[in-house]
């Protein structure tokens, strides 16, 4: 069963320089309800974590509904400021999932960001609550998961659809037998809340923040509940958040799809394409070979493992996230298609779901599922399941099976709500940038337009270009506009284009 992540994958009025009057110094718990008072005016004890960066812990309360409660230690990473005397502030991170480690991101991804912000703020990145080193969500074995990845998420029966639900139930089942208690807290609305209390012991009064894929849900969420807070937000590769849990799974499988024919024009454009001479062409032998790879799973060179159809279509979705990786993936398809050889379309799904040599996985996949099933409602049972699975396989048909299968967990899940989605407005908040890559395969560009309009601040800028997310791809055009309005606060115009 493939499951697929939305992350950053990577190889108001101002006074002039950014300050906004409102970056600098401790802030006030006086606007906080006295009893989460404590966790606002806490002073993170940093300590030196190599290379440069300094860890701390923050404290929030599980259930802000009980803040005298159980608490979750937020784990928290910065790289300060190159330039302390023209420091603005913090600016806070969020490589989306749900289930990207945040802290990983900012040592793998810090020194990434443009030079003056580097100079300005200490950027900065947690883990959210569920993900990592912030009390993770642990459900499932490394053999659990490998089975679970494996099955074959394009059932051609009853037997096969069954066998799916069969995984899906046992996964629910085992969360809630491993991590019964925690799931109710792991959602986007209280992530969003332990942001502002990281702004807080941050020392900033108000938040600047860059979030990539899902981390563009978790900042609009954050912008709704403190629309006042806001001092600049970043949102790069959108998710719209007034889609339901499946329109937004068939709406990625449609984004793959449009990536999958990018990646079929540029190996025919090259003038050396092995599968074929026209972009149908290659198009028709991928499905082609993935059909045979239904019938007759792949060898590996790594392992025991057999590649399916299902790990094979996440080897695929893998190299469609980085342009730079369509050349491997042409190397992998290669090896598959004549060889019967999976080696590479295996190590590609591995790095996908965080599969380490030794078997064993990061929690990223438990905590994905925890907090998508309990973001949005679910379908009621596998019946009505499997008629959104039946719209996306027409909608895409080769990967739209794939991805919405792979949340049939959610069906089964322990905790479900009732809170419909809706879009998000943020009435109040300060300009918010929202940034849409053209053919961005897991966020596709409808959705930036659609957040950058459903926003009352929303500006819109547009990437044209391949890839999942923009800023990181180091486009000189999205660098200037994205580093100029972090830093003054003024937004580039809306509609700006470019790439």
């Amino acid at each position: 069963m493939a499951t697929v992540l939305a992350l950053a994958m990577t190889t108001g009025c101002s006074d002039g320089d950014g300050n906004d009057g409102g970056d600098k110094g401790t802030t006030s718990s006086s606007t906080v309800p006295a009893a989460l008072a404590p966790f606002y005016d806490q002073k993170p004890s940093w300590k030196d974590c190599d290379d440069g960066f300094q860890c701390a812990t923050v404290q929030v309360p599980l259930d802000y509904a009980e803040p005298s409660g159980e608490k979750v230690g937020i784990s928290v990473i910065r790289l300060p400021a190159e330039d302390e005397s023209d420091r603005i502030g913090s600016l806070l991170t969020n490589p989306g999932g749900p289930g990207g480690s945040g802290v990983d991101f900012v040592r793998q991804a810090a020194r990434t960001f443009g030079a003056d912000l580097r100079r300005r703020f200490d950027i900065v990145g947690f883990d959210p609550r569920g993900v990592a080193a912030s009390d993770p969500v642990r459900c499932n074995t490394g053999p659990q998961l490998d089975e679970f990845f494996a099955t074959d998420a394009s059932p051609d029966d009853q037997k096969e659809t069954q066998t799916l639900a069969a995984e899906g139930e046992d996964f629910a089942e085992r969360c809630k037998t491993k991590a019964g208690s925690e799931l109710p807290y792991v959602g986007t609305v209280n992530a969003a809340r332990d942001m502002d209390v990281i702004r807080a012991a941050l020392g900033d009064r108000k938040l600047t923040y860059y979030g990539a894929s899902y981390g563009t849900y978790l900042g609009a969420f954050y912008a709704e509940q403190f629309p006042k807070n806001v001092r600049a937000l970043v949102l790069d590769g959108a998710v719209d958040p007034s889609l339901s849990s499946t329109e937004l799974l068939i709406e990625q499988a449609k984004g793959f799809e449009t990536a999958l024919r990018a990646f079929a024009d540029d190996c025919v454009k090259s003038g050396s394409c092995p599968f074929g001479s026209t972009p149908d062409a290659v198009i028709a032998r991928i499905s082609s070979f993935l059909t045979a790879t239904d019938k007759k799973p792949l060898s590996n060179t790594r392992d025991s493992r057999k590649v399916t159809e299902s790990l094979a279509v996440m080897g695929i979705a893998r190299s469609l996230y980085v342009k730079e990786y369509w050349p491997v993936l042409r190397q992998a398809l290669t090896q598959a298609m004549q060889n019967s050889d999976g080696t590479i379309l295996l190590a590609l799904a591995d790095e996908m779901v965080e599969r380490k040599p030794n078997g064993t996985y990061s929690n990223q996949t438990d905590a994905n599922m925890a907090v998508n099933c309990v973001d949005k409602p679910n379908p009621p049972d596998l019946a009505a399941y499997k008629k959104y699975a039946d719209q996306a396989e027409k909608a895409a048909p080769r990967f739209g099976p794939f991805v919405v299968w792979g949340g049939l967990p959610c069906v089964y899940w322990p905790v479900q709500t009732k809170e419909e989605p809706k879009p998000l407005t943020a009435k109040g908040a300060a300009p918010i940038v929202v940034i849409g890559t053209i053919r961005d395969p897991a966020t596709p560009y409808k959705w930036a337009q659609n957040l950058a309009s459903q926003l009352s601040s929303g500006v819109l800028l547009t990437f044209n270009g391949d890839g999942h997310t923009a800023y990181l791809q180091g486009d000189p055009c999205i660098t200037k506009a994205t580093d100029d309005y972090l830093i003054t606060t003024d937004p580039p115009k809306d509609g700006t284009r470019c790439g």
